[in-house]
Order: C-alpha cells, then sequence, then structure tokens
C-alpha cells in the first residue's frame, strides 16, 4: 500500500465478500459477452463503489473491488458508473482509474442520483441495458430505486439483503422497544410497513405479544416483492453470506427480467451456495 492508500479505510472482507466479488465477476463476463453480440449498449453500475480496491482479510492484502473488476471485462461495458458518498473513496477512485470517458464516478446518495442520472440513461425503447450492483452496507437503500430498476425492463441487479443490519436494530423479539427512526429505515428500504405483518406472525399471540418469524420468512417475502410489485421476472433464491460463526449477515439476491440471466445466475449461485460455512464474511 502506499500512503494514501494507508489513509484511506479499506473494508475488510472475508470469504463469503470475495465469493461475492467472484460471483458478480462471472456474471459480467458472461452478461456483456451476450449484450454485445446482440449489439445493445451495456452499462454497468455500481451505486456503493467504494474506493476501487478492498482488503481480504485472510492474507491482509488488496484484493480488486467489483468496479475494478468491471473494467477488466472483454469486451468491455459501453460506459460504467461508479457512486460513492464517501469523498475520499470517489477521490480515490479517479486516481486509480485515471481520465476516462466511458467512466463516470459521481460523489452523492445513491438513491438521488439513481433515480434522477444514472437510470434514465438506460431505456428499454433505446435498446440500453445495465448490470447495476446494490450493495449497501446496510439499510442504506431507498425501495424507489428497486422498483423503478425492475419496471425499466432494461436493468438487472444483484441487491444485498442487510439481514445483520436488520436484526440488530429493526426485527427485536419485543417490537415495541425499536425506536421509530430504526423502524423507518427497514420501512424505506422495504418500501411499506407491510414487513411487520411479515415479521411478526399473529398466530400463537400470547399476553399481546406477536411471535417473531425467522430471518428466512422475512427473505422470502422480500423476493416475492421483487418480482410481484418491482416487475422483475426472474428471481432465483438469493444465496446466504455468512460470517465465521455460519450465521447469515445478508441474502445476495439477482433479479432480471431475462430468462437467460436468470439460468446463468442459478448455476453461478449453484457453484458457492452451501460452501464455507465456517469461514468469514
Amino acid at each position: 500500500m502506499n500512503l494514501a492508500d494507508k489513509e484511506l479505510q479499506f473494508d475488510k472482507i472475508g470469504y463469503w465478500s470475495e465469493v461475492k466479488l467472484e460471483i458478480i465477476k462471472r456474471y459480467g463476463v458472461e452478461y456483456s459477452k451476450i449484450l454485445t453480440a446482440t449489439r445493445f449498449d451495456h452499462l454497468y453500475i455500481d451505486a456503493f463503489a467504494g474506493g476501487g480496491h478492498r482488503i481480504a482479510r485472510s492474507t491482509n492484502e488488496l484484493v480488486l473491488g467489483s468496479p475494478l473488476n468491471a473494467l477488466a471485462i472483454k469486451p468491455p461495458f459501453k460506459e460504467i458508473f461508479l457512486i460513492d458518498l464517501e469523498p475520499a473513496k470517489t477521490s480515490r477512485l479517479r486516481d486509480v482509474i485515471g481520465d476516462r470517458k466511458d467512466v463516470h464516478i459521481l460523489e452523492g446518495d445513491c438513491n438521488k442520483l439513481l433515480l434522477e442520472t444514472v437510470f434514465p440513461k438506460v431505456r428499454y425503447e433505446k435498446y440500453r441495458r445495465a448490470l447495476c450492483v446494490l450493495d449497501p452496507y446496510g439499510l442504506h437503500l431507498n425501495w424507489k430505486v428497486i422498483e423503478t430498476a425492475g419496471k425499466s425492463r432494461a436493468i438487472e441487479i444483484f441487491l444485498n439483503f442487510p439481514v445483520a443490519d436488520i436484526n440488530r436494530n429493526v426485527l427485536w423479539n419485543d417490537p415495541a422497544r425499536v425506536s421509530p427512526e430504526q423502524a423507518a429505515r427497514l420501512t424505506t428500504f422495504w418500501g411499506d410497513e407491510s414487513w411487520r405483518d411479515v415479521a411478526y406472525s399473529s398466530e400463537g399471540e400470547l399476553f399481546g405479544h406477536r411471535h417473531k418469524e425467522p430471518i428466512e420468512v422475512v427473505a422470502e417475502a422480500f423476493g416475492n416483492r421483487l418480482r410481484q410489485l418491482a416487475g422483475f421476472e426472474f428471481v432465483p433464491q438469493p444465496l446466504p453470506m455468512r460470517n465465521s460463526r455460519g450465521a447469515i449477515v445478508y441474502y445476495l439476491y439477482f433479479a432480471s427480467p431475462n430468462k437467460t440471466g436468470d439460468r446463468i445466475v442459478r448455476h453461478i449461485f449453484g457453484m458457492f451456495r452451501d460452501r464455507g460455512v465456517s469461514s468469514g464474511s
């Protein structure tokens, strides 16, 4: 690492996060091949791009993040949009990538930038398509972004469903103890307050307390929202990402309007499913 790298706080990642990078890279290669063959303009979008690299917890070495993996894909994407809220990370991206007309580095809230600046460039009727990575660190994503991508019929997404943040801050055994601010974060991510009825069952209600459902039930309901409300036709079973104790810290979803993309991702997910339960996230 150089001095600038040491001053930037890189995210440390474990086994499953490295798997996620590999999955997105493998799919990106196939996606770019297919879209290039169809002669559609295809874009890559990373809404939480980071500084370009991560640190592998196992080796303490820098590894390529998803933006730099995308830049290396051949045939190349027509355009690449990289977004991050932190100035230090967007600054490093500019240093690492340099001045390229096909790469757009945007600093700010991805919820606003995606809806107002980036997604309008991906028009189904203009034969433009996009692969969008939505990998927030927690509940930092607005459902409107997800829904807009789905209803565009032109955008495929990889999405982090942040189980750890949800369990830690919102889905407590006693929902009455959860702060309104934390509950509102999940409502924004989910799109409405129907998560309450999903997460807490009235069956077996005792002394006024509702039964908390397993997180798997909540995740399945979210997948149904991707299909039924956001309008993604194909949403394969998400891949659980785990920590060193085997606990699920998030689910990696893929959602697409295309059967071919669905088939490819099911194959890639199948290669990694149930691997490395004892490895860190």
